[in-house]
């Protein structure tokens, strides 16, 4: 059996930018053996398989790998695998907002026509926060001054199903500065808390420019799971401004050369801390099309 297979790059108006990602149309009978082997021949940081949906009334179950490991719940993945989806005519036909089944449980995404271009939005899990950590470590293990960090922000674990360690940095040429190196993470990172730091600096009205490094990937282009408690650590500290409805963009991939754009859309009701609801969003670009081969 013969599966098509579609490559994309999210969260950019432009090819060859952005975050990659491969997804297998018809991940049916296909062992989770077989699926992070064909994940680890892609080599990118997420591949995607689609399933039939267990509730008929969904889109689609997804599957999401990393080269090494399956993840419950991913951002550019969830997005770029909706965007494929309506693509090929795999949802209801002018349907503007369905839902995909991960394992983190029901996604909601839906797409929305701006100007030229289509954005693709997914709503978030929950927001949790978690474990503060002493700034001087976090420098040292990003190989920065203590200085770089933003004294009066902690670097601290948030999560809406998957946690990252967020960090605010003075400005963008400290976020630059900074290096992955897997040893220095390793021991800053307690593995049962979070496999992955995000930095952040804000350089303009509801503007963030942003890097990620984890254990397993040196330095990630866009990080979608990362943006939503990424924009509520950002309203949360101060980085933007707090409003009933705030709306901010996330630049990132650029020092490795992947620039990537990841919007941000925050609902606050009669809570200040966290926000009801979540979503994140941005372009997706074909970039191959192709047929997998038959594998056993």
């Amino acid at each position: 059996m013969t599966r098509q297979i579609r490559i994309v790059d999210v969260f950019t108006e432009k090819p060859l930018a952005g975050n990659q990602l491969a997804v297998v149309l018809d991940g049916k009978d296909l062992s989770v053996r077989l699926m992070q082997r064909i994940a680890r021949e892609m080599n990118f940081s997420e591949t995607t398989f689609v399933l039939p949906p267990e509730n008929p009334a969904h889109a689609a179950r997804v599957r999401i790998f990393t080269p090494h490991s399956e993840m419950p719940f991913a951002g550019h993945p969830t997005i770029g695998t909706a965007w494929v989806l309506a693509n090929e005519g795999l949802v209801p036909k002018g349907a503007a907002e369905f839902i995909l089944e991960e394992s983190v449980g029901p996604v909601s995404v839906r797409s929305v026509k701006d100007a030229d271009r289509v954005i693709f939005w997914m709503t978030h899990p929950p927001l949790t926060l978690g474990q503060v950590f002493p700034h001087a470590q976090v420098a040292a293990a990003l190989g920065v001054e203590e200085s770089s960090v933003v004294h009066d922000v902690p670097a601290q674990v948030a999560s809406t199903g998957v946690p990252y360690l967020f960090v605010a940095l003075r400005d963008a040429s400290a976020v630059d500065e900074a290096t992955s190196d897997r040893g220095r993470l390793d021991k800053l990172l307690p593995r049962r808390v979070t496999d992955s730091v995000f930095l952040t600096t804000a350089v303009g009205p509801n503007r963030l420019y942003s890097r990620m490094f984890a254990l397993d990937t040196p330095e990630d282009p866009a990080t979608g799971s990362a943006s939503g408690p990424l924009g509520a650590y950002a309203v949360k500290y101060g980085l933007v401004e707090r409003a009933p409805t705030v709306s901010l963009v996330s630049e990132q991939g650029t020092k490795m050369g992947r620039q990537s754009f990841v919007h941000i859309e925050l609902s606050y009701g009669e809570s200040k801390d966290i926000p009801e609801r979540i979503e994140v969003g941005g372009s997706v670009m074909p970039v191959l099309s192709g047929t997998l081969a038959e594998f056993s």
